[in-house]
């Protein structure tokens, strides 16, 4: 640990780290796709809920058989969890993975 005279303490390699632009930029990078993939998840969700609580007649209406809105909503909301799922996969292993590679190795290294 090294002492940061500015804050008066002493630091972890972790505080050190995150103070550097390239954190921020990991930091920013995540937050970019986890909130608003977040956000239009639960608008989703809670639209099915909405929909199943107020607008029976709509999701009971029959599609095929005995399938009905409901069961395709349902199972859409599946979907997109798996859907969110696997865009963050790709969204990690592309923007964030490499990123935070280098952050370990200079932490691991010392170097920051």
């Amino acid at each position: 640990m090294t002492v940061d005279k500015d804050a008066g303490g002493v630091q972890t390699p972790y505080e050190r780290v995150q103070r550097t632009p390239e954190f921020q930029e990991l930091r920013r990078r995540f937050r970019a796709f986890a909130f608003p993939a977040t956000v239009a998840f639960l608008a989703w969700y809670l639209l099915y809920v909405v929909l199943s609580g107020w607008a029976r007649g709509f999701m009971g209406t029959q599609v095929v058989g005995f399938i009905n809105v409901a069961l395709i909503f349902g199972l859409l909301q599946f979907v997109s969890t798996f859907l969110i799922a696997w865009l963050y996969s790709r969204h990690a292993e592309r923007k964030l993975d490499p990123m935070a590679a280098d952050l370990a190795a200079q932490v691991e290294g010392g170097r920051k």
